[in-house]
């Protein structure tokens, strides 16, 4: 807003209020006098300029933004540990610590005994995302027995960072196009996502009758979400005995936890490419461009009316280094959109040239 209001601007304007029989000229008394207060002024301009910035949660810095969230009780998510499978060959105490790598991870439960493996929930010490990257052998930290052995091999909770500043103002703004209140959808959405590990949900409303609320949600890297996660989230949300206000859910409200379940997709297209190119060198590509459509499909699920276009694929398709044209499209072998239903997550299952 001031950024005109200039060290030079205001001097100049100062001095011409100097009368003109005064000397002005650089090194003259008057102006090593106005020189320095100039040159605060200008800085004054800029204190103001950010205080007005900050003044709006449409510009305000993160600090700034913070505290104007705070006023309709919003607060940043915080980063959130990872929380991994891992198999080991005997049985483990507790709290034992393992390392993989750089990062340490912690026994916090045990899952299951199965062909001879003892499964257990593996906590990574560590908060943020880089603890669902790592998966293999774990070395202990504390001996525990010379036969031992473990791995991590299925990421149960995904792990989150802190949450990103512009999804923070998103969250602000959208606060105020409908208020979240004793178990309405907005309410459900709303609470059911800042839940460590959740990347999105549906609110299905008496799906099975009056007071029931089925919650559909994915994690927060997109994908199905892992029994661990879902039972968390119903523990949450609406632990036995069912209805009775134990949890976040409203008294009276029974409600019940489901995953999304996948829905893979396959897509056929009859691929022009230009001189020179192999089908080979197109496929890696033509899959990894269709996985990111997916994947963007996949982060605005929870809003509904999920389509699988196939506009959209071709579009994408067409700007591949070697790809002329991109002609009769299927999806699922059949050659039209595929609408999903509520509870469907889409996920890469090929793509063919033909």
């Amino acid at each position: 807003m001031y950024e005109d209001q200039t060290y030079e601007v205001i001097l100049d304007r100062s001095l011409a209020r100097v009368a003109t029989d005064v000397d002005k000229r650089e090194g003259s008394i008057v102006m090593n006098a106005i020189a320095p207060v100039s040159a605060e002024h200008a800085f004054i301009y800029i204190l103001l300029d950010g205080i007005i910035r900050d003044g709006y949660a449409s510009t305000a810095t993160r600090e700034y933004l913070i505290l104007r969230c705070k006023e309709r009780g919003i607060i940043p998510y915080s980063a959130t540990k990872a929380v991994l499978r891992g198999k080991f060959n005997i049985e483990i105490p507790l709290d034992s610590r393992f390392s993989l790598d750089e990062l340490n991870y912690k026994a916090i439960a045990f899952i299951e005994s199965a062909d001879g493996f003892y499964y257990y929930q593996m906590e990574c010490e560590t908060v943020g995302i880089g603890g669902n990257r790592f998966f293999g052998a774990l070395s202990s930290i504390s001996y525990i027995d010379k036969d031992l052995e473990g791995e991590l091999v299925e990421l149960l909770i995904p792990a989150e960072n802190e949450e990103d500043t512009e999804d923070l103002r998103k969250r602000y703004l959208n606060s105020f196009d409908s208020n979240p209140f004793g178990g309405n959808q907005r309410d459900y959405k709303e609470k059911t996502n800042a839940l460590d590990g959740v990347g999105g949900t549906v609110v299905i409303p008496v799906w099975n009758g009056g007071g029931t609320v089925k919650l559909v949600i994915i994690d927060s890297n997109y994908n199905t979400a892992s029994t661990v996660l879902v039972n968390a989230v119903q523990e949450a949300i609406d632990p036995d005995p069912q209805g009775q206000g134990v949890g976040i859910a409203p008294i009276g409200h029974t409600v019940t936890v489901v995953s999304a379940v996948s829905k893979v997709i396959k897509v056929k297209c009859r691929f022009t490419l230009l001189e020179g190119y192999v089908w080979s060198q197109i496929e890696p590509k033509a899959r990894e461009t269709i996985e990111e459509c997916l994947l963007e499909i996949r982060k605005v699920w929870e809003n509904g009316d999920v389509v699988v276009r196939i506009s959209y694929i071709e579009n994408r398709l067409l700007n591949l280094e070697g790809v002329l044209d991109v002609a009769d499209t299927k999806i699922n072998g059949i050659e039209s959109n595929l609408v999903l239903e509520v509870n469907e997550l889409p996920m890469f299952g090929g793509v063919e040239n033909g």
